[in-house]
């Protein structure tokens, strides 16, 4: 007897019911929109707009299962207009024997105008209910006259929580012989980063790593930690650069003596590495990162020095070039040094690769079009340049849900200096509004 193949986890945990579905609870829930669709009895043509893993695809083949319709799937990367052609006389067929068709296009933005006007006539006639589903903004990837038949619903990223409750179920239902901690559940949510497919896929990944494990070691493996899926799932690989180390040493003490304010072991090291034969203009590259890294804002004509430097070596090439460079590395060693916003930079990134994928507040989304205007993007935003001193006081550019995090903290040094008076300012305007609304609402 031939086995069965195993069907994917994200397959074999596929929803059979809205009740079922995780996340997307400002459609689903109680008295909201698609919750309401499915209630009304009448299936109607729809756009499911979202990020990747959110439900697309699960939404439309329940759709198809509430109003017992027959559902064709059509990817819009591999199918045509003939392809459309022969869905529709098999929606015909269905049709003869007394039952509808669902016609769901995955990544629907793919198709062009052509094969989005053939689904034109089909929809209108009823033949088919179209459900299109796609990463893009549907108002500019998808035809106007096919937009206006279909109604939109945007899909949301899963949170945290949501998440969490997925490892939960999938734990319990498929993988019963795997526990994780918390600090595993945490690294696994955050690089689904709200795709439950993704969550689902490394999931997988771990149970097919504790398979190996236990070859290897023959005894089981029940318990997850974060350590072993850093290990196990390779999650922060990183590649490394080929090169001699003594190459990379010079590199390193150049660099140092730039940021140590020493110009004349500055051009030891740099006129060492151009004797040795190294590529000045690799050699340009870095010195423009120094200017960024260990300067950045106490003296912005660092940063103009470093490039003019660069230009100048393509210019004029060897030997005359080098001069530029190595009077670029001097005046390097000799600014004001800062690296408030090399630091920043890096909380910044540190942060957003743990964090999820926060929703752009509605205020600040661009609005180019009607639907994303009724959509409320744009909605009070307030334009700086109509505000007293051209700074909309007490107004917020984060998401709604991240407080302020502080990352540039400016030296005082160079520029630095005016730039922390001027952050001062900001912030005495920001607190004189916050202390107007604390007595209005009082």
């Amino acid at each position: 007897m031939q086995n069965k193949p195993t069907p994917p986890l994200a397959e074999a945990l596929r929803p059979q019911s809205i009740d079922q579905v995780i996340g997307q609870s400002h459609l689903l829930g109680q008295g909201k929109p698609l919750r309401l669709a499915f209630d009304s009895g009448t299936p109607h043509s729809m756009i499911l707009w979202g990020p990747p893993g959110v439900g697309k695809t699960t939404l439309a083949r329940l759709t198809a299962n509430a109003f017992d319709c027959k559902f064709i799937a059509l990817s819009a990367v591999f199918s045509g207009v003939k392809d459309i052609r022969a869905a529709m006389d098999q929606a015909q067929i269905y049709l003869a024997n007394g039952t509808r068709t669902i016609l769901f296009i995955d990544e629907i933005h793919r198709f062009n105008k052509a094969q989005q006007d053939a689904l034109l006539p089909y929809a209108e006639s009823g033949l088919v209910t179209l459900i299109g589903a796609t990463t893009e903004n549907p108002s500019f990837e998808v035809n106007s006259a096919l937009l206006s038949r279909a109604q939109v619903y945007v899909l949301h990223a899963l949170s945290e929580d949501e998440l969490g409750q997925l490892v939960q179920i999938a734990l319990q239902k498929a993988l019963p012989h795997i526990t994780l901690d918390a600090a595993a559940i945490d690294t696994l949510v955050g690089y689904a980063d709200g795709d439950a497919r993704r969550l689902l896929n490394l999931l997988e990944q771990v149970n097919s790593a504790v398979g190996t494990h236990e070859e290897q070691v023959s005894d089981a493996v029940h318990h997850i930690d974060a350590a072993f899926l850093e290990q196990a799932l390779s999650l922060n690989a990183r590649r490394f650069d080929k090169g001699g180390d003594n190459f990379y040493d010079q590199i390193s003490a150049l660099h140092k003596s730039v940021r140590g304010s020493s110009p004349d072991a500055a051009l030891y090291w740099l006129t060492r590495m151009l004797d040795g034969g190294a590529d000045a203009k690799y050699l340009s590259r870095r010195i423009i990162r120094m200017a960024w890294e260990d300067i950045g804002l106490a003296d912005p004509r660092a940063l103009q020095i470093a490039n003019e430097a660069a230009s100048t070596y393509e210019r004029l090439g060897s030997p005359e070039g080098e001069l530029a460079l190595g009077q670029a590395v001097i005046y390097l060693s000799i600014a004001a040094k800062s690296n408030a916003g090399y630091n920043a930079f890096n909380q910044a990134m540190a942060f957003v690769k743990k964090d999820h994928s926060r929703e752009v507040p509605m205020h600040l989304r661009n609005a180019p079009t009607k639907l994303m205007k009724t959509l409320g993007h744009g909605h009070e935003y307030r334009y700086a340049h109509n505000e007293p001193n051209a700074y909309a006081a007490g107004e917020s550019y984060l998401p709604t849900d991240m407080r302020e995090p502080n990352w540039y903290q400016p030296t005082p040094r160079g520029l630095e200096i005016k730039i922390t008076e001027k952050l001062a300012f900001l912030r005495k305007l920001d607190q004189s509004v916050q202390e107007k609304n604390t007595k209005i609402k009082k």
